[in-house]
């Protein structure tokens, strides 16, 4: 990932105070629907319109007074999502990675993915508007197209030319990949 260096957690949190730490969480569930009834969707996975106009995941800097990485988590996800957001708890399990960035700002990006019941996560999507910070930091929620249309550019490769924040197109990648969430192979073209 360009312009950050892989690393692991006790080695991220021992970098010192000079260093800000953002956490960002992918959130997704199993979907059983079908998109034109036979495109099957797989799984829901949530991305979000930033103030900035590029895609990235809920979350952000943790402060201090947080405690730890994910109390701080949670608090910008229920900051982002609104009240559905203390429906679960992003947990230490749910970490995938951590990146520092190579130059530049001192900051490490912890990236997490929690998986969720389809209902919990329509929730969110449901409440999301009524959050704090709808309309300022968030302009509102997306799902992750899975698929690719018969034309071999329609769904995710469509997605994926959009302008992702940081390595956040990379995190994405990587955990579809990891997590399972794509058909085994090229993505599934139908």
């Amino acid at each position: 990932m360009a312009g950050f260096r892989r690393l692991g957690l006790e080695e991220a949190l021992a970098l010192g105070p000079k260093w800000r730490h953002a956490c960002h969480a992918l959130l997704y569930a199993p979907d059983p629907g079908m998109l034109f009834r036979r495109i099957p969707l797989r799984y829901a996975v949530l991305m979000q319109m930033r103030f900035d106009g590029r895609l990235g995941f809920p979350g952000g800097y943790v402060e201090l007074q947080d405690g730890s990485l994910e109390d701080g988590l949670n608090r910008e996800l229920s900051e982002e999502l609104g009240e559905a957001a203390a429906a679960f708890r992003v947990e230490r399990a749910d970490l995938r990675s951590s990146h520092a960035a190579a130059s530049g700002p001192h900051f490490v990006a912890h990236f997490y993915a929690k998986r969720l019941t389809l209902e919990q996560l329509t929730a969110v999507e449901r409440g999301a508007p009524y959050a704090k910070d709808h309309g300022l930091e968030v302009l509102g929620l997306v799902r992750v197209p899975l698929y690719t249309l018969q034309d071999g550019v329609g769904g995710l490769p469509a997605f994926l030319k959009n302008t992702f924040i940081g390595i956040a197109r990379e995190q994405l990648l990587e955990a579809l990949q990891d997590l399972g969430l794509l058909e085994s192979g090229p993505v599934l073209k139908l």
